[in-house]
């Protein structure tokens, strides 16, 4: 696109509107009515010129209204100074609509002695050269003062108006941020009874359980069956306290979080969506897979998929490796790639310090830097409970 086609584009089209319909009034006057206001010879050539410089100046008008008002005054004069009495009908138009402009678009106080000054002018006969009848002065005072005036109430009005806007603004935004505090309130409420209610009765009952076991432990070889049964009683209220745990963190995190959420079992559908962005990614399942808990399976899944998502924006066509390692009492997941990598966006956002906290939370811990040989690599270490085999909960 042209320079200057793209300079006028940017100017608001009521401006262009109007500056266009001022040119065209001007020159049809031209060729009518010239005549009457005192023209002679070839009036339409110097008429068609005026009209265009006005109608230019309107076109400004809200870029740098006190530039365009000095400017149309000076054009007065120097349209009065060829000789002409009156002011055609487009000039009166154009110099109201910069009236209006400096109530519109100015404060009071600068737009007000603007204002007032441009009046004077034209009421003292500076711009005519001659002495203005009463009637006369009075009447430019009434039009020109009008048009300011209504400028002025369009500047209120619209101040008026986007001062209600951002009020209703900010009210949206306390009312969003109260019924988030109340949300998070409600679950600061629950996660702390359920740990001083829930939590500690099943710590009572593996504290008692436990002392229970090891009193009958004297007699295990009398009483088998009852020491097995009480073992099972420990070990499962041990690992009920621990899945409270992981539920009284889950209640402090946002409430999104909260909600079902997929596991390891769903990274081969996550391979599937980044399929098309150029990634070559490959899965690799080391060690038994066991039946992690809720919470740390899918703390597991967020981190592989946002490690992955980073390799998607910042790794470019390269390979990525992700290999998910169930250890004897540990789970792994890395990812890893050979593209440039990208540090430094893993330190923002649901970055790096989300999968950290996310690993954390279980007791884990993660690493996350470039690699030797070129590349960047995530792997997250996450301690899980004595599980159980998938085969064998499936049977």
């Amino acid at each position: 696109m042209h320079p200057l086609l793209r300079h006028f584009r940017s100017l608001p089209t009521v401006d262009l509107l109007i500056g266009a319909a001022v040119i065209a009034l001007g020159i049809l006057e031209a060729f009518t009515v010239a005549t009457s206001y005192g023209a002679t010879e070839n009036p339409e050539l110097w008429w068609v010129g005026q009209a265009i410089v006005t109608g230019v100046l309107v076109w400004y008008r809200r870029r740098a209204p006190v530039a365009v008002f000095i400017l149309m005054i000076l054009a007065q004069y120097a349209w009065h100074r060829q000789g002409h009495e009156q002011c055609p009908v487009w000039q009166l138009a154009a110099l109201l609509i910069v009236f209006h402009t400096m109530g519109a678009h100015l404060p009071l106080k600068p737009g007000g002695a603007w204002a007032v000054t441009g009046i004077l002018v034209f009421d003292s006969g500076a711009v005519d050269h001659r002495f203005l009848p009463f009637d006369e002065v009075i009447f430019l005072t009434v039009i020109f003062g009008s048009a300011y005036v209504t400028g002025l109430a369009l500047r209120r009005y619209l101040v008026r108006v986007h001062r209600m806007a951002e009020r209703a603004a900010r009210m949206e935004m306390e009312r969003e941020r109260r019924a988030a505090e109340a949300v998070a309130a409600e679950r600061t409420r629950i996660a702390r009874e359920l740990h001083d209610v829930v939590a500690h009765s099943v710590s009572m009952m593996v504290m008692q359980a436990g002392a229970l076991r090891r009193t009958l432990d004297v007699a295990a070889e009398t009483n088998p069956g009852q020491v097995a049964v009480l073992s099972g009683i420990e070990r499962s209220g041990r690992e009920a306290v621990e899945e409270l745990r992981i539920m009284l963190g889950a209640l402090r995190m946002p409430q999104e979080e909260a909600l079902p959420q997929p596991g390891l079992d769903m990274v081969s559908n996550l391979i599937s969506t980044v399929g098309t962005s150029g990634l070559r990614v490959s899965l690799a399942v080391e060690g038994d897979p066991v039946r992690l808990p809720p919470g740390l399976d899918l703390s597991a899944y967020r981190i592989v998929q946002e490690a992955l998502t980073n390799a998607v924006k910042y790794a470019g066509e390269s390979e990525v490796r992700i290999r998910v390692a169930y250890l004897h009492d540990s789970l792994e997941v890395e990812v890893a790639d050979n593209g440039q990598g990208a540090g430094p966006a893993l330190s923002t956002g649901n970055g790096l310090i989300g999968m950290r906290e996310r690993a954390e939370l279980f007791g884990g811990s993660l690493e996350a830097g470039p690699l030797p040989q070129g590349g960047f690599r995530v792997r997250a270490t996450l301690p899980i409970p004595r599980g159980v085999p998938m085969s064998e909960a499936t049977s």
